[in-house]
């Protein structure tokens, strides 16, 4: 410690702090990620006492970000959604809803989910929901905009792709090429279902095939209830395809044609708002937008191992 006198007073301040965390003395927690605060409300546009909420649905849907091999971008997770809307069910001067859709979709359960609880608010808060498709609203996007009462798509959107998929990588070839093999061990034939270490069975594609068929029959349920369209007019346009806006309006897809302002003054006009009545955001600190066309996503999807989508997936062979 007599060492310590010939070292400037920072200097040794740093030593002692050095050898009291190497003697196990002082903890040191750091947040490597800051903690995320409850949503704030923000007003986008309008006064007045009564509000119309815009909610947000972009990027891929999916349960959170242990999905996802990159950084959390351009994601929709049911988790935030659930909070925005539990917020607005405690908030008595929400009047209106309206949720803007730019999405290829994601995974079943994250876009069933996200429907479900777009219902629940429905049911309890007794608002008009009105559905805004912007540039991309595929499969899941899609399947989450039969919550609303109203659809109204941009002149430009991509729409449809009504279907399931449900992949996985082969890599066989790889490990083959690599001389890497695989060690297994087992408790029943079908342990291993859909191993991307081999190229899957005949009986393994039929299995598959039935789940798949089960949550497919559930999409064209959930469109032909939300569209008030009979079974046999569903299953004509849920082969997959993609429609344009005017092919959708044509089909009964979508109901109208317009721009998010569109979508905006359906929702006040339903709910008996005059066209200033306030428009407003949840937003966490640090990521406010300030305009209704805020925050475009990026729509990187990384995703490993099983999995069942509600998506558009352009690549697919």
């Amino acid at each position: 410690m007599r060492l310590f006198r010939f070292l400037p007073s920072w200097r040794r301040a740093g030593a002692a702090l050095l050898l009291l965390l190497a003697a196990g003395c002082i903890t040191v927690k750091v947040a490597i990620f800051e903690e995320p605060g409850p949503f704030k409300e923000k007003v986008i546009s309008g006064y007045g006492r009564d509000k119309v909420l815009l909610l947000d649905i972009s990027g891929a849907i999916l349960e959170g970000p242990h999905r996802i091999l990159g950084l959390l971008k351009g994601v929709t997770a049911p988790a935030r959604v659930k909070e925005e809307l539990e917020k607005a069910a405690k908030d008595d001067r929400i009047k209106a809803v309206v949720v803007k859709i730019n999405s290829p979709g994601g995974t079943v359960a994250a876009a069933d989910v996200i429907f479900h609880e777009l219902q629940a608010f429905k049911a309890e808060r007794g608002v008009p929901v009105v559905v805004c498709l912007e540039g991309l609203a595929t499969s899941g996007g899609y399947y989450v905009a039969q919550a609303g009462d109203v659809i109204v798509a941009y002149p430009t959107c991509i729409t449809g792709s009504i279907g399931v998929l449900a992949m996985k990588l082969n890599l066989r070839g790889l490990m083959d090429k690599v001389g890497v093999d695989e060690d297994l061990v087992k408790t029943g034939r079908w342990k291993d279902f859909w191993s991307p270490f081999r190229p899957a069975t005949p009986q393994e594609k039929e299995m598959m095939q039935q789940v798949i068929d089960s949550f497919y029959q559930r999409f064209v349920n959930v469109v032909a209830e939300g569209r008030r369209l009979s079974l046999k007019e569903t299953l004509k346009v849920a082969d997959g395809r993609i429609f344009t806006a005017a092919q959708a309006k044509d089909l009964k897809l979508v109901d109208q044609l317009g721009y998010l302002d569109d979508a905006l003054g359906l929702a006040k006009s339903r709910a008996g708002l005059p066209k200033e009545a306030k428009v407003v955001r949840y937003h966490r600190p640090g990521s406010y937008k300030p305009t209704i066309y805020s925050g475009l996503p990026d729509l990187d999807l990384e995703m490993a191992g099983p999995q069942f989508l509600y998506l558009w997936w352009a690549g697919g062979a």
